[in-house]
Order: structure tokens, then C-alpha cells, then sequence
């Protein structure tokens, strides 16, 4: 199968066995199945992180973090970047074969049967809008796949840290320690993260979302925290709290995706009154 930079990889996770049994029918596979990195179900996976580890370096982020988050570059409806989405189906996604917007209907729709506040059925609805990117050339690697600290040490608990040795800054002694450039506990807030979509929608829509919402968004990708907690040295009080609500996301992301398409034509004035309460007008890119 042939990679193709501007086809993106969904975030993946792996947690909550309650909510896996609530998605039997029609579509059954077991918890072990998701996210095995060691048997990829496609070819390009391992591929997209030998790139993402490769070239996700301090001096990138704070680039990209420089050139995206003036917001500058074009303005357009909520609903017209979803159909952009819609034009996505990941090829290295061992999970599903739906496009981007199918997903993220499955995501909140998920998430809304549960009975969670309308907010959180919102972050769902939303949490794979900074692919968006592509819309930018950006390539696959620099803008999906698991997040992660840079200006510090790899952990050897994130997917595939072999491919970390092409990586500059796993040889400069100002980015290899431990803390590197940041301070023991001085909150992520402080931290830049790989650069990707987890960012960008954060930063997009952060005047629209409570501060519960805005974790979940800026962090669903951050597997190395979710699972092993690789990066609590970094994390304070407040991201230990907030924290709790991105392991509530984590598993709608993985285990709502079934192959069974959701119905658009009832389910919109539903997510149109949605969008307007928390996210009116234009969104700016």
C-alpha cells in the first residue's frame, strides 16, 4: 500500500472495557485488537511514524505553533470543513474504513446515548476538525498520530521510540534530558507537544469549549500520559485533575467506530443547533 502524505491517521485508543460492550453488533473485535502496532493491519503505519519521529523537533513545533496559531490563512463555515472531512478515509487506520465526518458522528453520537452534557457530545463532534491542515499540504506526520512532549527526552513508552534516533534532537543536550528545556511539574501548559491536529482544534475553538472540553481536544493524542503516565514530572496539580476527563473521552474515539454508517439526515438539526450554542459563525483557520 502506498503512503500517502496527505492522507491523515485518526487518533487511536485503547480503554474502558464498559464501553467496548456497548458496541457487540454488527461489528465484534477484541480489546487487544485496537491499536497493535506490533501486526498493523496496514502498511502504512509504521511508515507514518518512522516520518513523525523523525522530523517532530522543537525547532518544528515552535515554527508550525508560529505560522498556525495566527489564524490567518482562511476563514470558512463550520460546516464547510466538515465536508472537507468528509473527503478523508485514513489509509494507515487499522480500525475503520469510514471517512473523517463518519467517524466523528459515530465519535459524539457515542458519547450522547451515554448521557454526557452537550459539550462533551461537541468534543466528539469536533476532536478531528484540526485535520483540517491538510488543507494546507501539510504532510500525514505533521498532523496525526500520537502526540508527545518535544524540548525534553523521548519516553520509551511512546508507539515505536526506536524511530526517535533520526531524530536531531534525541542527540542535542539542550532537548535529551529528562526535563530539557521546561521545569520539574511546571504544567503542560508549558509544554509544546508534537505538532498536529490535537493543537490546532484546541486553539481553534478554546473561546467556545469549558476548560474540560478544551483538555480533551488538546490532548486525545497524548497516549504516552493516558496509558504508561510517562510525562507526570511535567504535569501539575491542575493537568492530574483535567486529566481525568481526556481518559472519559479516550474510549469513544476507539471503540465507536463500527462500520455502520451514522444517519445524517436526522441526526443534523440536532448538531446544527449544537454548533451554533457553542461554536457560532465561521471558524477561522
Amino acid at each position: 500500500m502506498k503512503t500517502d502524505a496527505q492522507n491523515p491517521l485518526p487518533s487511536l485508543d485503547v480503554w474502558e472495557d464498559d464501553v467496548l460492550t456497548r458496541y457487540p453488533e454488527p461489528f465484534e473485535k477484541a480489546k487487544e485488537d485496537y491499536r497493535n502496532y506490533d501486526e498493523p493491519g496496514r502498511d502504512t503505519v509504521r511508515e507514518f511514524y518512522r516520518l513523525n519521529h523523525t522530523y517532530q523537533t522543537y525547532d518544528f513545533v515552535r515554527e508550525k505553533e508560529n505560522d498556525y496559531l495566527k489564524f490567518d490563512k482562511k476563514e470558512m463555515p463550520i460546516w464547510e470543513a466538515f465536508n472537507f472531512l468528509n473527503t478523508l478515509v485514513d489509509d494507515s487506520d487499522p480500525d475503520t474504513d469510514l471517512d473523517q465526518w463518519q467517524h466523528l458522528l459515530q465519535t459524539s453520537e457515542a458519547i450522547r446515548a451515554d448521557g454526557h452534557p452537550d459539550w462533551f457530545v461537541l468534543v466528539g463532534l469536533m476532536h478531528d476538525m484540526g485535520k483540517v491542515l491538510c488543507l494546507f499540504g501539510e504532510p500525514q506526520w505533521a498532523v496525526v498520530g500520537d502526540t508527545f512532549p518535544v524540548g525534553c527526552a523521548h519516553s520509551d513508552k511512546i508507539v515505536y521510540p526506536e524511530y526517535f534516533a533520526a531524530n536531531p534532537d534525541t542527540h542535542d543536550e539542550r532537548y535529551n534530558t529528562k526535563y530539557g528545556v521546561y521545569e520539574p511539574n511546571c504544567g503542560l501548559d508549558n509544554v509544546h507537544m508534537s505538532w498536529g491536529h490535537d493543537e490546532y482544534v484546541y486553539q481553534m475553538t478554546k473561546h467556545g469549549m469549558p476548560e474540560e472540553g478544551q483538555y480533551m481536544l488538546r490532548y486525545h493524542s497524548f497516549y504516552s500520559q493516558h496509558r504508561e503516565e510517562a510525562y507526570d514530572h511535567l504535569m501539575d496539580d491542575r493537568d492530574r485533575e483535567m486529566f481525568a476527563w481526556v481518559k472519559k473521552f479516550n474510549p469513544y474515539d476507539l471503540y465507536s467506530k463500527v462500520p455502520t454508517p451514522p444517519d445524517w439526515k436526522k441526526l443534523r438539526p440536532y448538531y446544527e443547533d449544537l454548533v451554533a450554542k457553542y461554536l457560532p459563525g465561521a471558524l477561522k483557520f
